[in-house]
């Protein structure tokens, strides 16, 4: 049996000092797959050392691709050799965005098998849009026996119309459009950083992509894309996780390597709670001196509010002054670690998508568990915040999606370690 890990941390102490922000996990997951569609290697810098970029070294790998992996150096991938289509279920479940291996395997060969993915459990994420952008441009989709099936004799441009904003449609359609032959439009396209990060990744290789942050993406299809080097952009959620931990603690942080315009949002929230915020070319400095307001926080498609730092924002309004409202607008089950957060004496009161976060003086430690990724995150926050310790279970979830994030946090003075259990 693999062995059981959990995180212990003891609250109290203010975060002080600087930190870097590794590359972004939502660039990487996207980017990886998309060297599939080259005609030569890519080399991949700032790639996060976090488990989601190796379960998809793996991937790769039993796809047939030579992929040569030094972490916090280099990715390079050689897709020539790969000559699988399919990805088994061992494989997908490892992690969500293991559905980009769809539109990255149609757009190369005409035809993928994935199975269902994996990832967090935090609500349902359909992939019909994802399936109706691959009809558009004349494939075959199915969902047959816990596999997803596509395949096209040829795949052609098309206009793409979805229904809702869709991050992972948007980037699926994309990497098989950049394949496809004529023009596709994709309408209602989302605009997250990490999709114009893609959209520059794929015309470094010699794609002719445009209008990526804009809700209309245009893509002409190329026969051949040559070989590319390429550095993702640094993590926006990471960044924003540092920024409320440091709030959290009434530190004083400056976080290096960030974009600072891809925090707006985060940002507005943290100065109307009374919390000085400060930026740079590419830095962030968050510091505390007084009392925490209360706010109101809804969850929205970016550049709204993400809903991925939704969880360890709710862990700071554990204590600022009069009562929170958050209401989650995009996946139904992201109140999980609520649950966890109560143990620690927490007053929230959760009524379908709205959570109601009464302020109390302190957290104290408790015993936790990590339901998905950004729970973790928040669990992490609340426990910084506690006073005593916290003994956070099933710690695995966080390492998906967060480099090093013990010996960053060390590194500014937290008291955080792991320790394996019996």
């Amino acid at each position: 049996m693999p062995k059981k890990e959990r995180m212990l941390i003891t609250g109290g102490n203010a975060l002080e000092g600087e930190v870097r922000v590794s590359g972004g996990k939502n660039t990487a997951v996207a980017v990886i797959p998309a060297a599939l569609l080259a005609d030569e290697p890519c080399t991949i810098e700032n790639l996060p050392d976090i488990e989601d970029v190796h379960a998809l070294v793996d991937i790769l790998r039993s796809l047939g691709a030579k992929v040569t992996y030094v972490p916090d150096e280099f990715m390079t991938i050689d897709p020539r050799p790969a000559e699988s289509h399919k990805v088994g279920f061992q494989q997908a479940r490892r992690l969500r965005a293991s559905y980009y291996l769809l539109g990255a395997l149609l757009g190369r060969c005409g035809r993928a098998m994935v199975a269902a993915p994996g990832g967090c459990e935090i609500g349902s994420r359909p992939i019909d849009q994802h399936l109706k952008g691959f009809q558009a441009l004349g494939a075959e989709a199915e969902e047959r026996g816990g596999m997803i099936i596509v395949e096209a004799d040829e795949l052609r441009g098309s206009d793409v119309f979805f229904d809702m904003v869709t991050v992972g449609g948007t980037i699926n359609v994309m990497l098989a459009a950049a394949k496809a032959k004529g023009t596709t439009v994709i309408y209602n396209a989302a605009k997250e950083p990490h999709i114009v990060d893609l959209a520059n990744f794929l015309n470094s290789m010699g794609a002719k992509v445009k209008g990526a942050g804009t809700d209309v993406i245009r893509i002409r299809g190329q026969q051949y894309l040559h070989g590319a080097n390429y550095a993702v952009i640094p993590d926006q959620i990471e960044t924003g996780t540092l920024m409320i931990a440091a709030a959290a603690t009434r530190g004083d942080v400056i976080i290096r390597g960030c974009i600072p315009t891809h925090m707006e949002a985060l940002t507005a929230k943290l100065l109307e709670m009374g919390i000085k915020v400060s930026d740079s070319d590419d830095a962030i400095r968050v510091r505390t001196l007084g009392a925490h307001r209360a706010v109101n926080i809804k969850t929205q498609v970016y550049p709204g509010f993400p809903t991925d730092l939704q969880q360890p924002m709710s862990a700071l309004l554990t204590t600022a002054r009069g009562t929170s409202v958050i209401t989650e607008t995009i996946f139904e089950q992201r109140f999980k670690h609520l649950d966890e957060i109560r143990r620690m004496g927490a007053r929230i009161r959760v009524v379908d998508r709205v959570a109601m976060i009464e302020g109390v003086p302190q957290l104290y430690g408790a015993p936790v568990t990590t339901t998905d990724l950004r729970a973790g995150a928040a669990l992490i926050v609340a426990g910084l915040m506690a006073r005593g310790v916290t003994e956070i279970y099933e710690p695995e979830y966080i390492d998906r999606g967060y480099e090093h994030i013990e010996e960053k946090l060390r590194s500014l003075g937290a008291e955080i370690r792991r320790e394996t259990i019996e």
